[in-house]
């Protein structure tokens, strides 16, 4: 199918935009046994440069292994998430899995189903419990892989994160980083969607993960090769868009890769031949929408010292929260309570505290936001 806009998923193909430089460092870093750690805000393209880099991986000395780890509630469930993806994706046939598996992993009798879906992956229960494998067995796997199999392995880990919402984290950690660091034939990259978490365990000091790996920082990508992408994919549809028009749909999100495809689609639906200015305007009430039962379960919960302070972020405020006229403006009690407010909306992800000061992270919870206060 040809999908003029893909968001809410990883891309690729025709559907992946730009991200030259950052896919070309990645290739390389992956063929130089490097770990790699990337950071980014949410829907920004982190799954989207792993596929696509390990596509392009071509040297039959190095095969690339990815998992996604966001419904892993314990240790165990990411040792079972582990070793499966290990046994599927190093192996190419089903009796080659099967072989390897009793094997690397004797103790163990799988369970193996299949879908009658043709393209559907099988499906693969390991279960490893405490019962029947350590850890350090586990996370040893790469290794002894690679080694008798004669390739270097690279282990990609998607929303990482879910490791520091473990039982006794910090120790798991230890766990992983111990073994993980002194592998020879084995390297990692690991990213999530959760940037304030991610930071919080690769670049704390104090954290298991401090330095383990190359730090990437994925940037929204510039909106000169949005518009491009955007006209082009128009054009492939038999319509038309202005580069102004185009531009605007970036302006409008700010560049926010997943806000980019989802309103260009929009507009992209609305637009007959070629895109007028309401075609755009009608695209940008169809995200909003789209995006209100999200949005109203964000502000859910909220304090209204909470809300106050986002009106402020809103308004253009995004330092001096603590200044006596912002806290009296915008009704956010004392200093300390500032504190107490950043670290409750942090710890929700809907800020995000960078050098420049506090901005709320979905640029178009921002225009939601400013379009219910002018209705009230």
């Amino acid at each position: 199918m040809n999908r003029a806009f893909v968001y809410g998923m990883s891309v690729e193909g025709e559907n992946f935009t730009d991200r030259v430089k950052e896919t070309k460092r990645l290739k390389l870093d992956f063929e130089n046994g490097m770990n790699v750690i990337l950071i980014s805000p949410r829907r920004m393209g982190k799954s989207s440069i792993v596929k696509k880099v390990k596509s392009e991986i071509t040297d039959p000395a190095i095969k690339v292994v990815y998992m996604d780890i966001y419904d892993c509630r314990n240790e165990y469930d990411f040792y079972n998430r582990f070793a499966s993806a290990l046994m599927k994706q190093t192996a190419t046939k089903t009796d080659t899995i099967i072989e390897n598996i009793k094997r690397f992993l004797v103790r163990l009798t799988p369970k193996i189903a299949f879908s009658p879906e043709p393209l559907s992956e099988m499906s693969l229960s390991l279960g490893i419990t405490p019962q029947n494998y350590q850890p350090e067995e586990i996370l040893q796997l790469p290794e002894l892989i690679a080694k008798e199999q004669g390739f270097h392995l690279i282990i990609c880990i998607d929303e990482f994160q879910q490791i520091g919402e473990f039982q006794d984290s910090i120790t798991v950690q230890k766990r992983l980083r111990g073994i993980w660091q002194h592998q020879r034939n084995v390297s990692y990259c690991l990213f999530g969607s959760k940037k304030h978490l991610m930071t919080k365990l690769f670049q704390n000091r104090k954290m298991p993960f401090y330095q383990f790996g190359e730090m990437m920082y994925l940037d929204k990508i510039p909106t000169t090769d949005w518009v491009t992408f955007i006209c082009s994919r128009f054009k492939s549809q038999g319509k038309y868009i202005s580069e102004e028009l185009a531009r605007r749909i970036c302006e409008t999100v700010e560049n926010h890769s997943s806000y980019v495809q989802q309103l260009a689609w929009n507009v992209l639906a609305e637009t007959d031949k070629e895109t007028t200015e309401q075609d755009f305007r009608n695209g940008v009430q169809a995200l909003l929408a789209q995006c209100s039962g999200l949005f109203e379960k964000h502000i859910q919960g909220l304090t209204s010292y909470q809300i106050n302070f986002i009106r402020a972020i809103c308004d253009g405020i995004h330092s001096d929260f603590g200044s006596k006229s912002v806290l009296e403006e915008y009704n956010l009690g004392t200093k300390s309570n500032v504190t107490r407010i950043k670290a409750a909306l942090l710890d929700r992800e809907l800020i995000e505290i960078t050098k420049d000061g506090v901005f709320l992270e979905d640029p178009v919870f921002k225009i939601w936001l400013k379009l219910q206060d002018g209705n009230s």
